[in-house]
């Protein structure tokens, strides 16, 4: 393992990213730090020798101490090395010495491969061909920032370990909540370029898209709202989308989804579930990438990712990513275009001192945007059935949305196994929105009349800056050793928004089947109604998690955060927001788990006064077995959750003074479900990620949260085969879900339960590996063609999804 030291509708003016001026002179102050480790980043060569200080303790710590000081690359099997310690080591050594001196007594013996990183075999299985010691293992690395490890190039769809619930870096078993992990290998596989596409993927989590630039997802029955960008809390505003659910996923490493309430690192937030998107990292040699693809309905992808070291010593290592999709749908008259960008430096400032500044952006550009999607009913009270291509949006509608990010981290790490870390964020989320859509009224099916458009015009942004800054690190306490985190964190997000309805524009559609969306553009400038918001939030807050390791089979997690949050209508001080768990090993491969933490988070909703309701609280707990199979190569979860949620916004029937749908505060509802995952390899060359979740939300013994289906299954697979058919990658799956329900209003029968079916979308992959560097892949969405919707109640408006469509793309790797 390798570790260098340790809604309506928005859109930009194009705003320049801030500098980071500031920013880097408070990270000098944590650089100047005196060193404690005399060699670390530095590239090391095997016959170089350098001195180290790596404390005696478990042999798996040791082995990353030293694979982080020395700057190698060292693979090995979790099994191998479980409850086994080391000696430490004190003093010079070559890379071969300093490993034999760590492995001693262990029975394992390091082994220099041919790429120049290292691997560990059992000293009795050496030169016997076939055994389970000579199994070929993907190197796998840990970053450099505590973030866990890298999963590209590791070939597999399970994570090594992962920090997003406690900021403990953990391996999946480890880790006392459901969390879902979706690799580099896996986006690869099945061409999952954007987060939609990942979400699709994701065990548990489903999709509800409300028109063509908006989609939102929901966990255990609640939306998901909470994002991260390598673990940096950003909250997204569904209402007025501004490029969150449209991250492409060209820059990033993985997607983490961690199941539950995720308070003690993000203070306020819904209790579904959390989003943690890690970006690709710089690498210690230079490799590159360029892939070309085409697709359905005149689809087109380019992509180019560069890295590698960009001094002789290899302290200066860099990598910048470029991509441009050219979307086609089969949605009359529309097309999106997307433009990405991403560059991350790395730099040794010392030898124990790592140095990251990056930026990226992404710009989102359509035609022919819907807004709402198409009226459910008709004016006879049926369901108005279109066309898969119906468009109902104008020719000229549009909805773009942008984002900007500029981001720098320090990390320094210390001869006693500390590590601390500051790390900045700054983010702009912004939308230029001019829509016209046919959403209002209920078409007659005779001649088409009853219909007009829906208009406005949003140009809005939200500007993030967040800070944390943390220490990490192992204690002794009665003999037996102990991890803590201390940390503070500091948010502030401004949210400015402008809309715009023309006045003296005749929006009525003659006829609504005839439509092709070829009507002229509103004078904007000529408002009749115009709106503005300017809204800041502040939230800030101090945390601190404490693993315990009473015995060896026996973990205990305690964390609490004390959190500020003021925004324009809530001013909370002191909240405080405890998180417990605990981890029983049962034997070496499976785990029992409990945890619990509480939920708080301010809202906006109002009631029929004018006033915001009450933040919503409650409790969220999770039991549940772990299984960690082969070494960590295949994880498995069974768990438990129950959740009671205070405070939950119903709606009341009437309107706010402004004219808004009212809510009024409801205590009570709780949430139970049971979820079962799956992720890794089953066999060599075999890999799964497979999920069924099963909850049911209840109020007074009614069921609420319906538009979230209550029973999912997920089953995606690839099987590379070997001897004649070796250069032959396969793979396909599934999703499954039951039927979901909404209340919505009908113009004959007045509220209505509407029910969306059960139902099943397969996909297919194949891929044909020319040589090591040259591929072909071929990628089939929605493979049998199933026709479906999903809805929007709130609307009453619907929007078809996808049907089949394919993917070719040519992959070169050097």
């Amino acid at each position: 393992m390798r570790r260098r030291r340790p809604a309506s509708a928005p859109l930009p003016n194009r705003p320049l990213l801030h500098p980071l001026a500031a920013a880097v002179l408070g990270l000098a102050g944590l650089a100047a730090l005196p060193a404690t480790i005399p060699a670390a980043l530095a590239q090391t060569t095997p016959a170089a020798t350098a001195a180290y200080a790596i404390p005696a303790g478990p042999l798996s710590q040791a082995l990353y101490q030293f694979a982080a000081s020395a700057g190698i690359t060292l693979s090995f099997d979790p099994a191998l090395t479980e409850g086994l310690r080391s000696p430490g080591l004190h003093g010079t050594a070559t890379v071969q010495q300093g490993l034999d001196a760590l492995l001693g007594g262990s029975g394992l013996q390091a082994v220099r491969g041919d790429n120049g990183g290292y691997h560990l075999r059992k000293l009795q299985t050496l030169g016997q061909p076939g055994v389970e010691g000579e199994r070929a293992l993907s190197e796998v690395q840990v970053t450099a920032n505590q973030l866990g490890e890298i999963t590209e190039g590791s070939g597999s769809y399970t994570p090594g370990t992962i920090a997003t619930a406690t900021r403990l870096v953990l391996t999946p078993r480890e880790t006392p909540q459901s969390i879902s992990v979706i690799t580099r290998q896996e986006m690869n596989d099945f061409a999952l370029n954007s987060i939609d596409d990942v979400i699709r993927h994701t065990p548990g989590v489903s999709l509800v898209t409300y028109d063509s630039e908006r989609t939102v997802y929901f966990s255990r029955g609640f939306a998901i709202n909470n994002f991260q960008y390598d673990g940096m809390p950003m909250r997204r505003n569904s209402a007025y989308s501004a490029g969150n659910t449209l991250s492409d996923m060209a820059i990033y490493d993985r997607v983490e989804v961690l199941k539950g309430a995720t308070g003690l690192l993000t203070g306020s937030g819904d209790p579904g579930a959390t989003i943690n998107l890690i970006r690709k990292k710089p690498t210690g040699q230079f490799q590159g990438q360029l892939s070309l693809g085409a697709g359905s309905w005149d689809s087109s992808r380019t992509l180019a990712d560069l890295g590698g070291p960009l001094n002789q010593s290899g302290s200066l290592r860099g990598r910048v990513v470029a991509a441009y999709q050219d979307k086609g749908a089969e949605l009359d008259h529309y097309r999106r275009r997307t433009s990405v960008f991403y560059g991350v430096l790395e730099a040794d400032l010392t030898p124990d001192t790592l140095f990251t500044l990056g930026v990226d952006y992404q710009d989102n550009i359509p035609k022919g945007s819907t807004w709402g999607g198409i009226p459910l009913f008709n004016s006879q009270g049926d369901f108005n059935d279109t066309s898969r291509s119906y468009n109902p949006g104008a020719r000229w509608s549009n909805w773009e949305q942008y984002t900007r990010s500029a981001f720098a981290t320090l990390e320094r790490y210390f001869a006693n196994g500390w590590t601390a870390k500051l790390q900045l964020n700054h983010q702009i989320n912004g939308y230029d929105a001019q829509l016209g859509s046919v959403g209002s009224g209920y078409p007659d099916p005779a001649d088409g009349s009853g219909t007009s458009l829906w208009l406005g015009q949003y140009v809005g942004k939200t500007v993030s800056d967040a800070a944390d800054v943390y220490a990490s690190g192992p204690f002794q306490l009665f003999g037996r050793e102990h991890e803590l985190v201390l940390g503070a964190s500091a948010a502030k997000r401004r949210w400015t928004n402008k809309g715009y309805w023309p006045g003296g524009y005749d929006g009525t559609v003659a006829d609504f089947y005839g439509w092709n969306g070829d009507v002229a553009e509103p004078d904007w400038g000529a408002s009749s109604w115009k709106g503005e918001n300017d809204e800041t939030t502040r939230e800030s807050g101090l945390y601190a998690a404490l693993r315990l390791n009473p015995a060896d089979a026996l973990k205990f997690i305690l964390g609490s955060r004390v959190a500020n949050y003021r925004d324009e209508y809530v001013k909370e001080r002191g909240v405080v927001v405890p998180y417990a768990g605990v981890v029983y090993d049962l034997d070496p491969r499976l785990s029992v788990y409990a945890s619990y933490t509480t939920i708080f988070n301010p809202q906006s909703n109002k009631d029929e006064s004018g006033r915001n309701l009450a933040p919503e609280e409650g409790k969220s707990y999770e039991i549940g077995l772990k299984g960690a199979l082969d070494g960590g190569r295949l994880n498995a979860t069974l768990a438990y959750f129950r959740v009671k949620q205070d405070n939950y916004a119903e709606e009341s029937g009437g309107l706010t003074p402004s004219g808004d749908t009212a809510y009024r505060a409801v205590q009570g509802v709780i949430t139970r479900g049971i979820e079962a995952t799956l992720s890794g390899e089953l066999a060599p060359r075999w890999q799964v990620q497979a999920g069924y979740t099963h909850r049911v939300s209840r109020l007074d013994g009614e069921k609420v949260s319906t538009e979230d289906p209550e029973d999912q299954f997920s089953l995606f697979t690839s099987y590379r085969f070997s001897g004649g058919l070796e250069k032959l990658t396969l793979g396909g799956g599934g999703r499954w879900q039951s039927k979901s329900w909404a209340t919505v209003y009908n113009p004959v029968y007045g509220s209505v339960k509407h029910t969306l079916d059960a139902r099943w979308l397969v996909d297919a992959m194949a891929r044909w590996q020319f040589d090591k560097q040259l591929s072909l892949t071929l990628n089939i969405n929605n493979l049998l063609d199933k026709k479906y919707y999903t809805m929007m109640s709130m609307y009453n408006t619907y929007s078809w999804g996808e049907r089949r469509n394919a993917m070719l793309t040519l992959d070169y790797r050097f």
